[in-house]
């Protein structure tokens, strides 16, 4: 066997697809992606249209992520808030927010990325399971030049709610903040999903809590991780019962 095999461009997106899945791009699905993204972003921007943000906690903290007088941070909410939080995450990339997602290098990933893209976000393609060094490095080049790398810390397969350490330790590569985020929505479906995504309804009340950055030293200890897990954990566990406490209260 040759020791002169060319090395694998882990810059384009098939070569971090597994290998075990067998869904591929195939024609046929690329028709139904060009299809499906117009129709997908229609409905996810009626949705949106239609709530109503009551209130929204920590907007100060907001105002000074999105200027980013400090740099680069990571933003994290749990998997099943997608649908608002990222719509949130939308509208600070429109008032100058320098943001990146990281998306699965499945084909099903292959929608979403497409419409980071489209808000002037940078995509890292790749997931924990089987290219998790990858992601980091990516990350870690992102954030050096200033692009807050936005994560779903309980993904991509959970336990839902429950924030893994891979997130803390891409914030350390660079020393970069977390940002716990949450909301709450006065009616809601919830799917029958590994993550539990919450779709709230149309005319729903909305409140988002923003909590104050959790630095994460460049030079932490593993000790020193694991309680800035936990410290993570309990704010975005605090800020979604706050929110809920605040739809509640608003009725």
């Amino acid at each position: 066997m040759s020791d002169n095999k060319p090395a694998t461009d882990y810059s384009d997106v098939e070569s971090r697809r597994s290998a075990d899945s067998k869904r591929r791009l195939s024609a046929g699905r690329k028709i139904v992606h060009a299809v499906g993204l117009p129709l997908l972003r229609g409905i996810i921007h009626l949705l949106n249209a239609t709530y109503r943000i009551d209130k929204v906690i920590g907007e100060d903290v907001a105002d000074r992520i999105v200027a980013q007088d400090h740099g680069a941070c990571a933003p994290c909410y749990w998997h099943a808030q997608h649908l608002v939080l990222s719509n949130l995450m939308r509208q600070w990339i429109r008032r100058g927010f320098r943001a990146g997602f990281i998306v699965s290098a499945s084909v099903d990933g292959d929608v979403p990325a497409r419409i980071a893209r489209s808000w002037g976000a940078e995509v890292i393609r790749g997931s924990a399971a089987r290219t998790g060094a990858l992601v980091l490095r990516d990350a870690r080049a992102l954030m050096k030049r200033g692009v807050s790398i936005i994560t779903t810390p309980d993904g991509p397969r959970g336990p839902a709610f429950e924030l893994k350490p891979g997130t803390v330790l891409m914030a350390r590569l660079t020393g970069a903040p977390l940002v716990p985020l949450g909301f709450a929505a006065s009616r809601a479906w919830t799917l029958n999903t590994w993550d539990r995504f919450v779709i709230p309804k149309p005319f729903a009340r909305i409140v988002i809590a923003i909590g104050e950055p959790i630095d994460v030293p460049r030079g932490a200890s593993m000790e020193d991780l694991e309680r800035i897990r936990g410290e993570m954990q309990a704010a975005m566990d605090g800020l979604d019962q706050a929110s809920r406490d605040a739809v509640v209260d608003a009725t």
